[in-house]
């Protein structure tokens, strides 16, 4: 049973965990780790998330569904993005809303897509092959699917909106382009377009490998840039939690990643993002290397930061 009604306020002991990652409060927290990481296994379970693939449509039936019975309202958003190949991509971002008559929301946001390429494997050979995006993917979207089970048991007393956005990965040619293209980051440049003029939660989190078992989250460099009020609220709380040896209070790179276009439109967004993750777009990011402990330390903190806002 669930101890929904307590979120407790406690130094983190910086020592591993059984998964080998870090072992946050001892005391009854209203996130659940154990959730989360189950959560990334079967996403990693249906194998590469990658667009056009069965287990890219296997995925999106079984989040829908996960969302649809604890979210207010679900809705899928279908679209499609012909690449600078001349591919068509079928594309789907997921949304799920609490408490969606309230004027006052705050969004969470997590890719769901796995990239189709590991052009940082070491191994050559590796790096035409899909990735199992355990950390990279499956590790944002655990944490947003475990807040909305949270909050189906107690609601929310402020609007919560969840965005799992697709093809956030898709298009980074690892031979000829040094640099991230048109075709990457498609489901948030989507939601921006079509929802982007009109949509005005209070803020936005951005959740991007969000697992490692050695986490550091220090504050993204666009974060600080769009919305430093915003990092300065999540932080502050992450210190006041007892975790702050892992949200650290220093400056960090800008990271082109699903926040910035949504930052242009207007969607003031921070990335809560550990960015020194060695196995990045290889093969080895994989079940393994993502923590139970770090993944409930981020959740947490966010679930904490959308409790506080509505003053429960």
């Amino acid at each position: 049973m669930k101890t929904a009604n307590f979120i407790v306020v406690a130094a983190v002991l910086m020592v591993g965990s059984c998964d080998g990652g870090p072992t946050p409060s001892t005391g009854m927290m209203e996130f659940d780790g154990q959730l989360a990481d189950t959560l990334v296994q079967r996403q990693v379970a249906f194998g590469p998330r990658v667009p056009g693939t069965a287990a890219h449509a296997e995925a999106l039936a079984w989040m829908t569904a996960f969302l649809e019975t604890r979210a207010e309202v679900t809705e899928q958003m279908p679209f499609t993005h012909v690449t600078q190949e001349g591919e068509t991509l079928s594309l789907t971002n997921v949304w799920a809303s609490f408490k969606p008559e309230a004027a006052s929301r705050v969004l969470v946001v997590a890719h769901w897509d796995t990239r189709p390429v590991g052009e940082k494997a070491a191994n050559v050979a590796d790096r035409d092959n899909p990735i199992p995006g355990a950390n990279d993917g499956a590790s944002g979207v655990a944490i947003v699917l475990a807040i909305a089970d949270a909050l189906a048991e107690r609601p929310p007393e402020v609007g919560v909106d969840l965005l799992l956005t697709d093809g956030e990965d898709w298009g980074h040619d690892p031979v000829t382009l040094a640099t991230f293209t048109p075709d990457m980051f498609l489901g948030a440049r989507h939601f921006a377009e079509v929802r982007g003029a009109t949509y005005r939660p209070l803020y936005g989190i951005l959740l991007d490998l969000v697992g490692d078992q050695e986490p550091r989250f220090p504050q993204e460099g666009f974060s600080r840039q769009f919305a430093p009020e915003v990092v300065a609220r999540v932080w502050d709380l992450a210190q006041e939690l007892g975790y702050g040896a892992v949200f650290t209070a220093s400056p960090g790179q800008p990271i082109t990643d699903d926040h910035v276009p949504l930052n242009e439109a207007g969607i003031r967004t921070i990335n809560i993002i550990d960015f020194d993750y060695p196995f990045w777009h290889t093969p080895k990011d994989t079940i393994d290397k993502v923590s139970s402990g770090t993944l409930e330390i981020v959740g947490d903190v966010v679930l904490t930061t959308i409790r506080r806002q509505g003053g429960q």
